[in-house]
């Protein structure tokens, strides 16, 4: 690339570092750090929500679905349409009314509140592990970007990346988060449909080299198997209902509707829009470099293809969406273990200011432990559904029946996280790298068979006694 290029690079951080510093300075209290003092509107919330959800990691995981698989793989962001969605009508009416009634900082505030202190510290603990995995992903999209625009081997450009989201993370909390979120999906929508689509488009060489270059199959839509869609939509749609940074921006947002207005256009932007543009980079990737690993074929085109500026606009608009969901979920994973464990059960009595300090260490420690997370898996979207998969088994059952049915006991939820989380693990250590059957497809009927068979249990206990 150009020497303009990096210096859009740079200057774009630059714009970043100099936000976070900014609330940095005026925040004093946990509830400005955590939940943006609830007072945010319906566009900030919901283009902070699709940065977050797609960011770099699902941009540079449909990049590579598209290079593999072609125009299916856009099915895997329809989910988060239909997950967003329900969210609005089943989820936020009545958790923004809990949260704004009782201050609730984090998604485990929540539950404690439908259950008990025990299950609330399960939760943490699962939903804490679960988005330090989910950075990982982040941090290793981040670095394949990294390694393209820069030339530098990949492990090098992990460690840069995971420097940069760790401390302006640790500086800005979430106002910091979600204002940037609104500039850097500004500057990747821009970057990859004004500028990285139609050259990459006539680059590859237009439409006919696009019909007859590609594999059998890249063009047809519905070329995906029911399994996959179904696995897809089991991993996905439910990470709305049990998401920690979206249980954040719901907390954040000025009222219910504001809240509802906000998922309504998150869902959007996700299906059709990112879905198709993501995939179909992918496929000109394919057409341009047939030889590189799926996940690097986006980020070489847009090193290789774009004129000098403009290889460092799009540049910036891709570590944006890697910086919009990297800063979320490390967010998240920190709310978890300063809210729900140090300040819950170590330090109940700590002053604001001595808890707003730990929250910081706590978001520097877990993305340091990302890093190691983001060199053992060699795929973004393999460490983010991993990720979710986790949670969802996990997390899904007593999330979804404590909230639409009064029956359900502390000891249900608990036994089912256990059981769900547990057998996701597991399924996932024996099955190997390809497995015949999916983990979820396991792992999450068994939780849901746990909760049923240990509320009822506790129901006919109680009618006894």
């Amino acid at each position: 690339m150009h020497w303009i290029d990096y210096f859009l690079i740079f200057a774009y951080l630059g714009v970043v570092f100099a936000i976070g510093a900014f609330f940095f300075k005026r925040q004093s209290r946990i509830d400005e750090y955590f939940v943006g003092d609830r007072k945010m509107g319906t566009a900030h919330i919901g283009l902070s929500v699709v940065a977050t959800d797609v960011g770099g990691g699902f941009s540079i995981g449909l990049g590579g679905l598209g290079f593999a698989m072609g125009l299916a793989g856009s099915w895997l962001l329809f989910t988060g349409l239909i997950g967003a969605w329900m969210a609005a009508v089943l989820l936020i009416p009545r958790v923004k009314a809990l949260g704004d009634e009782h201050g609730y900082l984090t998604y485990p505030d929540f539950l404690e509140t439908r259950f008990d202190g025990r299950v609330r510290l399960l939760a943490a603990l699962v939903s804490g592990i679960g988005y330090a995995g989910f950075v990982g992903g982040q941090v290793l999209a981040g670095g394949k970007l990294c390694a393209a625009a820069f030339e530098i081997d990949l492990v090098t450009a992990v460690l840069i990346m995971s420097v940069v989201v760790i401390v302006y993370t640790a500086f800005g909390g979430l106002q910091a988060v979600i204002y940037t979120d609104t500039f850097q999906w500004a500057v990747l929508l821009i970057g990859l449909s004004l500028v990285a689509f139609p050259l990459a488009f006539f680059r590859a060489g237009g439409w006919e080299a696009v019909r007859h270059q590609l594999p059998e199959g890249h063009l047809d839509l519905f070329n995906v198997s029911p399994t996959q869609f179904v696995v897809w939509m089991l991993t996905i749609v439910p990470i709305w209902f049990v998401g920690m940074t979206l249980y954040q921006r719901i907390y954040a947002t000025k009222d219910v509707k504001t809240a509802q207005r906000a998922w309504y256009l998150a869902g959007l932007l996700e299906w059709p829009l990112m879905a198709f543009l993501g995939v179909t980079l992918g496929m000109f990737s394919r057409i341009l470099y047939p030889a590189v690993e799926a996940e690097m074929g986006l980020p070489t085109l847009i090193r290789d293809v774009m004129p000098a500026g403009l290889a460092g606009l799009v540049m910036a608009a891709y570590f944006s969406a890697i910086m919009s969901t990297a800063d979320s979920c490390l967010l998240a994973s920190a709310g978890n273990f300063t809210n729900d464990i140090y300040q819950k059960y170590i330090r109940p009595d700590a002053p604001e200011k001595r808890v707003l300090a730990v929250s910081r260490w706590v978001t520097v420690a877990l993305g340091a432990a990302s890093v190691g997370l983001a060199l053992l898996l060699p795929t973004v979207l393999e460490m983010i559904l991993l990720s979710y998969s986790f949670m969802v088994s996990g997390l899904f059952a007593p999330t979804l029946c404590g909230l639409l049915f009064k029956g359900g006991t502390p000891k249900a939820a608990l036994w089912s996280m256990a059981a769900g989380g547990g057998s996701a693990v597991l399924f996932e250590l024996v099955s190997g790298p390809d497995p015949p059957v999916a983990p979820i497809l396991g792992s999450l009927p068994l939780s849901f068979a746990v909760y049923a068979a240990f509320s009822w249990a506790d129901a006919r206990s109680a009618a006894k006694g």
